[in-house]
């Protein structure tokens, strides 16, 4: 290995321990999280590949916290990004070249394709992992690559897992993680020439035992757009081993990982917050008050007791069991100890209040409400709004989880499909033009009808005016109305005519009225 390789994988590794070391004093409470929230998931100091940890269930013997966040994350799954159902539309920045009916047409070819790319790759899987990776510990993270078969695939991180860092606004732009390799697997993903010496000779020997490997992606302080070649590119992308032996080196042109928050304090916080960090007093709570009730219930059913001397032999405590006594006392031989009275009722409503606290601050209470409410009495259009007003609680988390989230991995899966061919060519009249992505998926939905109450009362009392003076009508767009409150109930632009089609539709209206007009005019 040349100085050259030196000097970059000794900044690689550098950059990585720094991390490394602004990450440690959050492992602490990640760990913690994971032993009474998500006990299969956290991977720390100490863990190795492929060994299954145990589950601490002294610590865990209620599991309501993680069914709480199992709905959580199945209910983000449907409410944000279902795969049953188109959770977003693309159009343009220039309102003019939206009506063309070309233009829609290609946005919306654009959008089924991306659609069938993510169902056809594991992208809706590292989803679900991804919102409760991000519910317990408020940060979660995974890697979205190029795959030659189905166009996109992504790799899930667990906290522990994985270190990132933040550039001055607060964005992430940094990665980076430790994982494991048997010597063989070094060989087929790295290449034999690029291993040491005592590993190439392992993988030689098929020998097996973990190697770890060390991975960051960092912003490429040799950029330049001016060239395309991968070590210009604005990441650059480094695989070494922690004694500094350099694997593989490469570059992105967008930022690969898709590392989202939940909340975070301030900007300078490179790692977020979420339900699990305000919920985990009242689960730790909810687990002593659990082990108390057992404890009391053992006592009650089988307490400790006191023996008198005279009995013969060991006490026999089985139903129907005999033991001989010699005494003559008024004393029993055999008695409890202490009695230990049990209010059973005050300690099930106590438990009960912790458990709807917890299940409120995942959300879940949310979610199983709409699930247990009874909807036989309600019209279509009432059902519809109570799922909406529930939703919308989780309104303020949609926008960091838009910037975050969803606009990275609808803009990184584009270019991908752009590059390898899967995107019709655009129409010439917007290339250049910027696109945008609308959000359509039932929370998005909840936010925007938000203001649909708001439009039909406007409406209304115009139309009321109207009853008295009729030319205050001339103050409303009601095409612009119609737009507007389409929108806002989710209905895809496509359905909407062109501005070209309408006014040829009005005016054939209009000319048809003018001939009844002049042929009524004869006849009279």
């Amino acid at each position: 290995m040349n100085s050259k390789n030196i000097q970059e994988t000794e900044f690689f590794r550098t950059r990585y321990e720094d991390m490394k070391s602004q990450a440690q004093d959050w492992k602490n409470s990640w760990k913690e999280l994971a032993k009474y929230i998500a006990p299969t998931r956290g991977f720390f100091e100490g863990d190795r590949p492929s060994d299954g940890r145990k589950i601490d269930h002294r610590a865990l013997i209620d599991s309501d916290p993680l069914l709480a966040v199992e709905v959580l994350s199945a209910g983000m799954v449907s409410g944000l990004t279902s795969p049953s159902r188109s959770w977003f539309e693309l159009s343009l920045s220039n309102e003019k070249l939206m009506k063309q009916q070309g233009v829609r047409t290609w946005l919306h070819e654009v959008r089924r394709r991306m659609e069938e790319v993510f169902a056809r790759s594991n992208v809706y899987n590292t989803l679900h992992s991804f919102y409760q990776e991000i519910s317990v510990f408020g940060t979660a993270a995974f890697l979205l690559e190029e795959d030659p078969e189905r166009v996109v695939s992504c790799r899930a991180f667990t906290a522990g897992e994985y270190v990132l860092d933040c550039d001055e606004s607060g964005r992430v732009n940094s990665f980076g993680r430790e994982f494991w390799l048997t010597p063989g697997q070094l060989a087929s993903q790295f290449g034999l020439e690029m291993l040491p010496p005592s590993l190439r000779l392992a993988a030689e020997e098929n020998r097996g035992g973990w190697q770890k490997v060390l991975h960051v992606i960092l912003p490429n302080p040799q950029a330049d757009e001016r060239k395309l070649d991968w070590a210009h590119m604005p990441y650059v992308s480094a695989y070494f081993t922690p004694q500094g032996q350099l694997l593989r080196k490469g570059g992105y042109r967008q930022f690969p990982v898709i590392a989202a928050r939940w909340e975070v304090r301030n900007s300078c916080d490179v790692y977020g917050r979420g339900p699990g960090w305000k919920a985990l007093g009242d689960v730790k709570m909810l687990q002593k008050m659990q082990k108390t009730k057992l404890v009391a219930l053992d006592k009650n059913t089988n307490p400790p007791m006191m023996v008198s001397a005279n009995v013969q032999g060991e006490v026999n405590l089985l139903p129907g069991g005999l033991t001989r006594y010699s005494g003559s006392g008024a004393e029993g031989a055999v008695k409890p100890a202490y009695q230990v009275p049990v209010d059973l009722n005050a300690l099930e409503q106590s438990i009960e209040r912790v458990k709807q606290t917890i299940k409120g601050q995942f959300f879940a209470d949310v979610f199983l409400m709409l699930s247990t409410q009874n909807f036989s009495n309600m019209t279509a259009t009432e059902v519809a709004e109570r799922h909406q007003e529930k939703m919308l609680v989780l309104g303020p988390v949609l926008e960091r989880l838009k910037n975050e989230l969803l606009d990275p991995l609808i803009e990184r899966t584009f270019d991908i499909m752009f590059r390898r061919g899967v995107v019709p060519l655009p129409p010439l009249d917007i290339q250049g033009e910027d696109m945008k992505v609308q959000y359509v998926s039932l929370i998005a939905q909840a936010q925007k009808q938000s203001g649909m109450a708001a439009l039909q009362q406007g409406i209304a009392f115009t139309s009321n005016l109207a009853q008295g003076n009729p030319h205050v009508l001339d103050k409303i767009n009601f095409d612009a109305a119609l737009e507007e409150g389409l929108d806002m109930l989710g209905v895809s632009p496509r359905v909407l005519r062109s501005e070209e089609e309408t006014q040829q539709i009005r005016s054939q209206r209009e000319q048809l009225l003018q001939i009844q007009a002049a042929a009524q005019s004869k006849t009279a």
